[in-house]
């Protein structure tokens, strides 16, 4: 047979009993506690969801990379594909996961040849970081060699090649010229691009690529 548990007794002048109170003090102890544990998750839920504001760029603006135009908004880069030195077609987003520096260059572009080996000194510097130099030459196929002979000069960067312009057509806006430079973080986004040419080896360059490793 089921046992009935019966109500709060109260004594002689109609009071709660001693047990009763106890019963009460503990059920408000409870009911606080639980709010308690409630507020917190909430906070916790709250501010893991909430979305972080975008990494302040422009301390970097300034010397070498004066001319660095910030992203008031993490935009999406193009997704049309261009060829690495094999001629197999790649994307931006096979680099996914990395701190892209993506350079369009030619070489019928004196400043993209004075700034090349600042690039190349950028990738060896972080030859162990998840950094990637992109450097796309946008020289028609006719210049195939000539492009594969530059980049040689400067080790550790390989040729990618976009002879159609279908990657430099795709950024929003489109560069005005070359060299053009775009600073793409870990999940893909543009975060900075500087058009001209620049020291990429230079401590403002290092502060920025670093800034984006460290950011979560």
């Amino acid at each position: 047979m089921s046992t009935i548990q019966n109500p709060p007794t109260e004594d002689g002048n109609g009071k709660p009993s001693g047990a009763s109170k106890r019963s009460l003090m503990s059920l408000a102890i409870g009911t606080l506690m639980l709010i308690g544990v409630a507020f917190i998750l909430y906070v916790t839920v709250s501010a893991s969801i909430k979305p972080k504001a975008a990494l302040d760029l422009n301390e970097f603006k300034v010397g070498a990379l004066e001319k660095l135009q910030i992203v008031a908004e993490p935009r999406p880069v193009p997704t049309a594909s261009f060829k690495d030195a094999d001629g197999k077609p790649v994307t931006l987003a096979d680099f996914k996961g990395q701190v892209v520096v993506l350079n369009l260059w030619a070489t019928w572009c004196g400043p993209c040849k004075e700034e090349m080996p600042t690039l190349a000194k950028l990738q060896a510097a972080y030859a162990a970081s998840p950094l990637k130099v992109v450097a796309v030459s946008v020289d028609s196929v006719d210049y195939d060699d000539l492009a594969r002979s530059d980049i040689a000069k400067t080790p550790p960067l390989a040729l990618y090649r976009d002879a159609k312009y279908a990657l430099a057509f795709g950024l929003t806006p489109r560069p005005a010229g070359l060299p053009t430079t775009l600073i793409i973080d870990r999940k893909g986004m543009e975060r900075a691009r500087l058009e001209g040419g620049a020291d990429w080896s230079s401590p403002q360059a290092r502060g920025l690529v670093e800034a984006l490793l460290a950011e979560k």
